[in-house]
């Protein structure tokens, strides 16, 4: 029987990597990990962590122009954007050194370098040695698109380097449609710089509900976002006054930063894995079945290098059922439906289970409920916003297929709607539920009048 250094090594120290490691470990498997940048990965160290916080910096603006709706004087406020990013890394130091001794505590070996895979069992590391493992985790995220034809493209920066910018920019222009150049554009915006988004599409957040879609791109527009759509840049020009973005439909925006945020690619550059004939899939993605085994048996994958849903804790999830699968004798395997996500716009947008356009290909009939009102704080500040809330119901069944919601604390109600849509929750249930009031979510529950009915087509 072939004797190995180690029983498992994981290649990448973000969420769902470090998830593996601990739980086999704590299984009595001999344990090692390799991470070339710091451990916790994109979600802790230049994603969803990094990026909350600074969402919650943008939305103080506002606050403060609310209060006096309230009966609060409020001197003139003043922001100091090296203050937040300080604050921000003293933060995320005391995250990533939380994972650091995780790992240490459950006696995982860490290697602080790159590897790569050089056999089914081998791994070397850029120190040059090498080491040997019974099963291979890789688990090395995404990283940021570039477009390497774009002339310029090295004057730009992306969601790995925004967060480590000297100054703010007074005039930033951001690249891209989806939720990450939505979020940075209120990100921005609220913090008093004039935004521009540039997107190739004709809507933002492409795949998102409709309804969606429109009432957060209404509400950017509203705060100041500028949105130019149908374009994408051909060119980026340095000059002495900063920078200006040329449109490929003509015209061009200036800007002191333009961010490329036109989508993630999964990490896997220089891993070794086509030399082992690892199949990976049409954006380099590893692929993988439902245990997160490659079509090497003893290579698994999980995480964003995998490309089914790019969420940390789908991450998290698919490394600790690796673990107890592999390591524990508890087989398991992940169910990828009814995920809960959010964008953390300004209002932001949750949602969990089908959008429209897909609930009438799934439902024979398809029941909509869709309620949009004025939030309770708004009434006294004075600020015009809305709050969608739309319930999407299996006409046949009664099921909640969708929830889909826009305004304060969206994400929070989505998570609690998807604890009861996981257990099969019927319209008539959410009905039944008494209604907690005064209370934005309360909307959910005495949704009485459905606004349309749609029927699949026929054949």
């Amino acid at each position: 029987m072939a004797s190995f250094d180690f029983d498992l090594f994981v290649i990448g120290g973000g969420s769902g990597g470090v998830r593996a490691a601990r739980i086999a470990a704590g299984y009595g498997a001999k344990v090692a990990i390799a991470e070339e940048y710091r451990f916790g990965g994109t979600c802790v160290i230049r994603g969803c962590v990094p990026k909350k916080l600074l969402v919650y910096a943008s939305r103080y603006s506002e606050a403060f122009e609310d209060a006096r709706g309230f009966g609060w004087s409020v001197e003139e406020p003043s922001f100091d954007w090296p203050t937040l990013i300080a604050a921000k890394d003293k933060e995320i130091n005391r995250l990533e050194g939380l994972y650091r001794k995780g790992l240490e505590s459950a006696g995982v070996n860490i290697f602080e370098e790159r590897a790569v895979l050089q056999d089914r069992n081998t791994i070397k590391l850029a120190s040059g040695k090498t080491v040997t493992a019974d099963k291979i985790l890789i688990a090395t995220g995404g990283e940021p698109n570039v477009d390497p034809d774009l002339e310029g493209q090295e004057h730009t920066i992306t969601s790995n380097e925004v967060f480590h910018l000297e100054r703010m920019p007074d005039r930033i222009a951001i690249a891209g449609g989806g939720y990450i150049a939505l979020e940075f554009a209120c990100i921005f915006a609220g913090l008093g710089a004039e935004t521009t988004l540039v997107y190739r599409g004709e809507k933002i957040l492409r795949g998102f509900d409709e309804d969606l879609r429109d009432a957060v791109m209404e509400a950017a527009q509203k705060r100041g976002v500028r949105i130019v759509l149908g374009q994408v840049f051909s060119k980026i020009e340095k000059t002495d006054r900063g920078l200006i973005g040329h449109l490929d439909q003509g015209g061009h925006i200036e800007a002191d930063e333009i961010m490329m945020a036109i989508g993630r690619t999964p990490n896997v550059k220089g891993l070794g894995l086509e030399a082992l004939g690892v199949k990976q899939g049409w954006n380099g993605h590893i692929v993988v079945d439902g245990d997160s085994r490659t079509n090497v048996d003893n290579i698994f994958a999980v995480g964003d290098v995998c490309d089914r849903f790019n969420l940390t804790p789908v991450a998290i999830r698919e490394g600790h059922a690796f673990a107890d699968t592999q390591f524990g004798d508890k087989p398991w395997q992940i169910d990828h439906a009814l995920i809960p996500t959010a964008v953390f716009s300004t209002p932001e947008l949750g949602t969990v289970g089908l959008a429209e356009h897909e609930a009438i290909e799934s439902c024979k009939v398809l029941d909509i409920y869709k309620s949009t009102f004025r939030p309770m704080r708004a009434t006294l500040s004075g600020r015009e916003e809305r709050m969608l809330m739309k319930l999407l119901v299996d006409g046949e069944t009664d099921k909640v297929v969708g929830c889909h919601i826009v305004g304060d604390d969206a994400a929070e109600i989505a998570q609690m709607a998807a604890i009861a849509m996981r257990m099969g929750a019927t319209k008539a249930d959410f009905d039944r539920t008494m209604a907690l009031h005064p209370s934005a979510a309360e909307e959910l529950v005495t949704m009485r009048n459905k606004t349309e009915t749609r029927r699949q087509a026929a054949g």
